[in-house]
């Protein structure tokens, strides 16, 4: 087989994503507490190291090979990729493993500070089976929602470039349901130790987040015309949403802040990824502002209606996704002067495609993960006990802190040694 420029870019692109699951790792990282930084770190990583392997082992087989009643493929159709050596379709179960790491690894925001890391382990392999794999199957791999499946044969097929459904639709979803599981935080917006403890973190995982976000969405361009597009308005939206995001602090708080650029580059970033091949730069800017000021506003939900979402899950990746799926219905550009959104006299075909697809994302994602959700929960246990909370999951879950000072750990204590750390932490499990 000879190694084609596309086969190249694709190769590139899937280490631009996977280069994003660190970026969210540090995103995250820096919004937590100190004493909190580490574990939230690990669930990003831990999510690479887990979901790698089962998307060799069955997961990519569930996004793609032989159809079981529009829901999955059949996980043994490539169990192990052991079929797909000394063919092209390799580039391909590397680019997708890199969406399904992400994925996962976005729901770990809304429960930062106080869930297990070991319930986390589980839930994060099992989450991507019956949820993640599923989803993309319906979407992408000829299931429910394509164009010849149950759904989409009826409704017609809805536009989901690069995962407004798959990805951050499910996730924000799945964020949400854990959060209402797992219960809030002690001091939960009251607590001022609970904000961002390191924003440079926050802004150097914006800025690899939106580096590797031009693979995530032109991986899959099938021309230079087509990713050209895709360069563009993978750029717009983020910025258009930042500068909207800041508007609105600047009216509501009086300032604009770092966390408020960061977050509105992701809220755009969220917006455009199942429209960045339907729409022109224009509509980009305007899908990007939109998206930046209602995920802005979105963020204090949590307060009014009493969900403790840690970092925002909800408020950036599920508003975000909503509005750029839903947008598509309105500015999404003619196919060879055929179909297209509402401002393109296109009807209201596609706004309906998108308006169900996003309804059988929620709802499959809500019912599976409550059920995984309370599995694990009723089990072995989401969430740590209130002491490991207020001393610091960093501490009792990884024997670790982020930050040291003169042998000072962030939570005060004189640790010499690290197995001072691993005594100090049996002591304060087994108290």
């Amino acid at each position: 087989m000879d190694l084609s420029a596309g086969h190249v870019w694709v190769m590139i692109s899937a280490a631009l994503v996977l280069l994003m699951t660190p970026g969210v790792a540090f995103f995250y990282g820096g919004m937590t507490r100190a004493k909190a930084a580490l574990n939230m770190m690990m669930m990003s990583f831990v999510s690479i190291g887990l979901v790698g392997v089962v998307w060799v082992l069955w997961g990519f087989s569930m996004t793609g090979g032989d159809g079981v009643g529009g829901l999955f493929g059949n996980p043994f159709t490539s169990f192990g990729l052991e079929s797909l050596i000394g063919t092209e379709d390799l580039i391909s179960a590397g680019f997708g493993a890199t969406f399904a790491i992400i994925t996962v690894a976005l729901i770990s925001g809304a429960i930062a500070d106080r869930a297990k890391f070991s319930a986390w382990a589980v839930f994060v392999p099992v989450w991507v089976t019956l949820v993640y794999c599923p989803l993309a199957f319906m979407v992408w791999g000829g299931g429910l929602l394509g164009e010849e499946g149950a759904i989409g044969s009826v409704v017609g097929e809805a536009i989901d470039f690069a995962g407004g459904t798959v990805v951050h639709i499910n996730a924000g979803v799945a964020a949400l349901v854990l959060a209402l599981i797992i219960g809030k935080r002690k001091g939960f917006g009251k607590d001022p130790s609970q904000r961002p403890h390191n924003i440079p973190f926050v802004m150097l995982g914006a800025t690899l987040l939106w580096f590797g976000w031009f693979g995530f969405n032109g991986g899959a361009a099938g021309t230079a015309e087509e990713a050209g597009l895709i360069w563009v308005n993978t750029m717009a939206a983020p910025a258009a949403a930042m500068v909207g995001w800041l508007l609105i602090e600047r009216i509501r708080d009086g300032r604009p802040t770092s966390l408020g650029a960061a977050s509105g580059i992701v809220a755009g970033l969220v917006a455009i990824t199942p429209a960045c091949a339907s729409v022109s730069p224009l509509g980009a800017v305007g899908l990007g502002l939109v998206a930046g000021v209602l995920s802005a506003l979105a963020v204090g939900l949590k307060y009014k209606l009493g969900y403790d979402d840690s970092l925002d899950v909800v408020g950036v990746h599920l508003v975000a996704g909503i509005v750029g799926t839903l947008a598509l219905g309105f500015i999404a550009l003619p196919v060879e002067g055929e179909g297209g959104g509402l401002f393109y006299g296109g009807g209201f075909a596609q706004l309906g495609a998108q308006l169900v697809a996003m309804v059988v994302a929620i709802v499959f994602s809500a019912v599976l993960t409550l059920v995984i959700g309370l599995a694990i929960h009723k089990t072995i246990g989401f969430r740590v006990s209130e002491e490991q909370e207020v001393n610091g999951v960093d501490l009792s879950e990884h024997a670790e802190t982020a930050y040291e000072f003169g042998g000072l750990g962030v939570g005060g204590s004189f640790r010499p040694t690290h197995e001072t750390v691993r005594t100090a932490t049996k002591e304060s499990i087994n108290s």
